[in-house]
């Protein structure tokens, strides 16, 4: 088995400098490269340590009405962890994300909250409470 070196996701978006301001600056992503030409504009961001998690339909829905209480994801979802979800939504929502749901203690040990940015992707940020398994 080759070892992947890194997991990036390429996210077309149709308002770039909108989605750049929203993850570099309100997020906090780090840029690490800008490869715009005459052919189009992208920047790569920085987001630390990715992990890919697989779910099925059944516990994706069991999250969904967990953090929002109703199915609302798609197929892809973001999951950050952040130290202060409650801070960490306040701002980015301020930054134009939009609030799916309302703070939430999940029932394994996260504090979670859903949101969509301003590109209508959803996200949710979760605070890991020490030695728990995310979701």
């Amino acid at each position: 088995m080759h070892e992947v070196a890194e997991f990036r996701i390429a996210l077309t978006v149709e308002d770039f400098d909108r989605a750049v301001a929203f993850y570099r600056d309100a997020v906090g992503f780090n840029q690490i490269a800008d490869w715009s030409s005459d052919d189009g504009r992208v920047v790569v961001l920085n987001v630390g340590r990715a992990t890919l998690e697989l779910l099925d339909e059944t516990q994706a829905g069991y999250i969904d009405r967990v953090e929002v209480g109703r199915r609302v994801a798609g197929t892809v979802r973001f999951a950050l962890e952040v130290d202060d979800v409650d801070a960490v939504a306040t701002g980015l929502v301020a930054a134009g994300a939009a609030a799916e749901g309302v703070v939430v203690d999940t029932p394994w040990q996260d504090r979670n909250v859903r949101l969509r940015d301003p590109e209508d992707m959803q996200l949710t940020l979760f605070a890991s409470h020490e030695g728990a398994e995310s979701a």
